[in-house]
């Protein structure tokens, strides 16, 4: 790579986790300058950033679509699209749940106080399009849908396709976090009938925590003045700030984060686009995986369910140590991610990042020559 340099020479270890992950060099001198927020040059630049994601959520007619920034980690713009997509009154939210993070979608409707209808999954499994779009057409108060395409959980990547395919047929409002996918795994939401997107900074497009993004149709977004549950994760609000004034931020926003993003950004072209990520972490997950199991390891998911963002492993045996195992690897150089799984005792490792097929080779060769002392 000369456009740009690794992080292998910067950074005491390799975060293989879902993000925050580990990032280029050039990414982190990115944030060595400092912005004002109401600079007209720092405004381009997010309106520059917001003009990008919407190319790379949609293939043609990006003019129905725009992004809207907002600060604070993923949640935080999953709770804004849920509290401001779904009006105050007379909305009905369905929810496919595998995992932990449409359980925090579930989560955030109740607090915000949004009916719900959950449709729940086994945590090993893909969502079945089938069954949700069944519960879709049992209960004609719903309005709204949502799920999570990539679970971390245990990796699974659901159906989006079919899914979209689904809730399209039932007419509702259709809202993905595409937390933990977007920007590594290629979609389109116009195809798709993506009516709200949402992803975090520090994933698939390598920036650094601090801010999350919605990307939504013109039309959907306009007609939700007033819905909003919260000042501060108001979406409509936020969106109509940055329209109006050249893509000023409402409140004081993450400057070094936002300048971060921009490289980060360039360094996706650079690589060739979605399609030249998707492939790299697939590799990477491929190389783990068969070293994993010549190891002993046995992965959770079948191979069709499997994302190439993170891959969750049963322990070898009642015996194995998670903690020892984690301290072991991150003296080498490696930080792996504990099990989330409820059902059986896992632990997790991430493909995405500044990571590439032979920080696998390392970390596979580490683990074979450490067996015995994991325990």
């Amino acid at each position: 790579m000369t456009a740009y340099e690794t992080a292998s020479t910067s950074n005491p270890y390799l975060l293989l986790t879902p993000g925050p992950l580990t990032t280029t060099r050039t990414v982190k001198e990115a944030m060595l300058k400092d912005w004002c927020t109401w600079d007209e040059e720092y405004n381009r630049l997010v309106a520059s950033i917001r003009e990008r994601l919407v190319q790379l959520a949609v293939k043609t007619e990006t003019e129905l679509y725009t992004a809207v920034l907002m600060q604070g980690s993923g949640t935080f713009s999953v709770e804004a699209a849920i509290g401001t997509a779904l009006p105050r009154e007379g909305g009905r939210l369905a929810i496919a749940v595998n995992g932990a993070y449409g359980e925090r979608i579930v989560q955030i409707a109740e607090v915000l106080g949004i009916p719900t209808t959950v449709v729940r999954f086994d945590e090993r499994s893909a969502i079945d399009p089938a069954v949700f779009e069944q519960a879709l057409r049992h209960d004609p108060s719903i309005t709204h849908a949502a799920v999570v395409h990539c679970e971390t959980t245990t990796g699974v990547l659901n159906p989006l396709a079919e899914i979209a395919e689904a809730v399209k047929r039932r007419g509702v409002t259709f809202i993905v976090d595409a937390m933990s996918s977007f920007g590594g795994v290629a979609l389109d939401m116009k195809e798709l009938g993506i009516d709200y997107l949402v992803s975090s900074s520090n994933k698939c497009v390598q920036g650094v925590p601090g801010f999350g993004f919605v990307i939504t149709r013109r039309e959907a977004i306009a007609a939700c003045k007033g819905h909003a549950r919260s000042l501060s994760l108001d979406l409509y609000d936020q969106w109509d700030m940055m329209e109006r004034s050249n893509s000023k931020w409402r409140y004081t926003s993450p400057t070094h984060v936002v300048r971060a993003f921009d490289q980060a950004l360039r360094e996706l072209e650079l690589e060739g686009g979605i399609a030249a990520r998707q492939n790299r972490y697939s590799s990477n997950q491929r190389v783990l995986t068969e070293g994993m199991e010549d190891a002993g390891f046995s992965v959770l998911l079948p191979r069709e369910w499997q994302s190439p963002i993170i891959t969750a492993f049963r322990y070898p045996d009642a015996e194995f140590s998670f903690e020892q195992f984690y301290a072991r690897l991150k003296k080498e150089g490696f930080v792996l991610y504990p099990g989330k799984l409820t059902s059986e005792p896992t632990f997790r490792i991430g493909s995405i990042g500044d990571v590439h097929p032979s920080d696998m080779e390392r970390l596979v060769a580490v683990i074979k020559s450490n067996q015995l002392t994991f325990y």
